[in-house]
C-alpha cells in the first residue's frame, strides 16, 4: 500500500475513533444553578437542536445535584425517550414560570415517550428518584430558569 494511501486510512480510522469518544462523554455546554425550593442544582443548559438531541445519551454516571435543563425556543409538548440512554431518569416538565407540570421516571434503553401534560418550553432531567427523594411534585418551583425569548 502506498504510504500516503495508508496514513490518510490510518488517520481516518483516529478521526472515527475520536468522533466516537467525543460522542460518548459530555459535551461542553453552559452550567446554570437552579433551585428547587432549598435545594441547589447544577444543571448542563441544552439550548441547541444538537445538544438537546444528544442529551444525557452515553453516560455512565451524573453527580447527585446536577441534571440536564432542555431549552425550547417554542411552548408545546415536547416527548422525551431514553434511547443510548444508560442512566435511569427522572424528568420534570416546566412551565414558563418555572413550575413543575408533571414528572416522569424513565427506564434506561427505551423507547417509550414521556410527555408533559401541557405545552412547555423546559424540561428537567436528574438522577431517577431525584424529585420524589426532594418532596418536589407537580406545582413545586424551580427557579434559576433562563429567560424565555
Amino acid at each position: 500500500m502506498r504510504p500516503l494511501l495508508k496514513n490518510l486510512l490510518v488517520s481516518g480510522c483516529s478521526l472515527a475513533a475520536m468522533a466516537t469518544a467525543c460522542a460518548q462523554s459530555p459535551a461542553s455546554l453552559p452550567v446554570r444553578q437552579l433551585t428547587a425550593g432549598m435545594y441547589a442544582i447544577k444543571a448542563e443548559i441544552a439550548a441547541t437542536p444538537e445538544a438537546r438531541e444528544l442529551g444525557l445519551m452515553y453516560r455512565k454516571t451524573m453527580p447527585a445535584n446536577e441534571g440536564m435543563l432542555f431549552v425550547f425556543e417554542e411552548k408545546a409538548g415536547h416527548c422525551f425517550w431514553m434511547k443510548n440512554t444508560d442512566l435511569p431518569l427522572s424528568i420534570a416538565f416546566l412551565a414558563d414560570d418555572g413550575s413543575i407540570v408533571n414528572i416522569e421516571d424513565m427506564a434506561p434503553q427505551t423507547e417509550d415517550n414521556h410527555c408533559p401534560r401541557a405545552a412547555v418550553r423546559y424540561a428537567l432531567e436528574m438522577n431517577k428518584g431525584w424529585f420524589a427523594q426532594k418532596g418536589l411534585k407537580a406545582g413545586a418551583k424551580i427557579g434559576g430558569l433562563p429567560q424565555a425569548r
